[in-house]
């Protein structure tokens, strides 16, 4: 993520046919997955993130982590479960698989702010089942 993170910018995006494995060496790919071990605990601007485009979590459930591994790719999954608490709901759903627009807002409120707090409010609707902790709010 690089530039202009503000609502007023306009981001360009580039498309190719190429796979991002080809395209960028191994190492320097992270592979953003709900199911990773690996906190992101900061964005590094020389890796590059690959956000994937799956939303059915009850069909995939760990396949872009699977996929990731199948590709010796590192794999990072958002703090949520850091600064983030259950909210207490009538249907009892929780869900840490979020839409690739709002892993995108998260990173790029991240890189603006660098506050994981600011980022997951952004980014993290209340219908997922999640709300801040109290102490990531201080």
């Amino acid at each position: 993520l690089k530039g202009c993170f503000t609502p007023s910018c306009v981001f360009q995006m580039d498309t190719t046919p190429e796979s991002y494995l080809d395209l960028f060496p191994l190492d320097a790919i992270v592979y953003l997955t709900p199911d990773s071990e690996n906190v992101l605990e900061d964005i590094d601007p020389d890796k590059v993130y690959v956000l994937g485009g799956l939303v059915d979590e009850s069909i995939h459930k760990q396949l872009t982590l699977r996929r990731a591994q199948e590709q010796s790719l590192r794999t990072a999954r958002l703090p949520i479960r850091e600064y983030m608490v259950k909210a207490p709901n009538s249907r009892n759903y929780h869900s840490e698989t979020l839409a690739i627009n709002q892993v995108f807002d998260i990173l790029s409120t991240y890189y603006e702010t660098r506050s994981w707090p600011a980022a997951l409010r952004a980014g993290v609707s209340s219908g997922k089942g999640y709300m801040l902790s109290d102490t990531a709010e201080q």
